[in-house]
């Protein structure tokens, strides 16, 4: 069997998208576009024999900040050791940066073994608003009486 590691195509990017969805993940539905535009080389993808089984977000922010996700391993690919070589090429493409990374929290203690450490929690909330209840308009009396103010009117 042969694993190689690429520079994700637009086709790759979009099975990214999708292995998040499948993971429960809610990415923004234009995040893989900013994400390109910042940053053309910062989706990698792992290929077992040519079929895509890992993938990484490794994105570059001017020369000290980068940030880190889309980081899955197909369920079949899992405890085989093609996540974390995607996860280290990742890593070596962001060296010398302070990394940032948006982690599933059944990873954080894996997260801590490269050296990351929690910063704070996210709350994450989807679906529609509540409708808002908005109290009915009121009518304003003018402060001054109308014949008062009909002298101001132009004719």
């Amino acid at each position: 069997m042969s694993f190689w590691i690429d520079t994700a195509s637009a086709d790759d990017v979009a099975r990214m998208a999708e292995w998040a969805a499948d993971e429960g993940w809610n990415p923004g539905n234009t995040d893989t576009l900013a994400f390109h535009a910042a940053d053309p080389g910062a989706f990698l993808i792992g290929r077992l024999d040519g079929r895509p089984v890992a993938c990484i977000s490794v994105v570059r922010y001017g020369a000290a900040l980068g940030f880190l996700g889309f980081y899955i391993a197909r369920p079949e690919a899992r405890g085989k050791g093609y996540g974390i070589r995607v996860w280290n090429a990742g890593m070596a493409r962001l060296k010398g940066r302070n990394v940032g990374l948006d982690g599933v929290v059944a990873q954080q203690h894996n997260y801590r073994k490269s050296g990351f450490r929690l910063a704070w929690n996210n709350i994450r909330h989807e679906g529609p608003p509540p409708p808002l209840h908005r109290p009915p308009p009121r009518r304003c009396r003018p402060a001054l009486p109308w014949s008062m103010l009909a002298p101001c009117r132009s004719t």
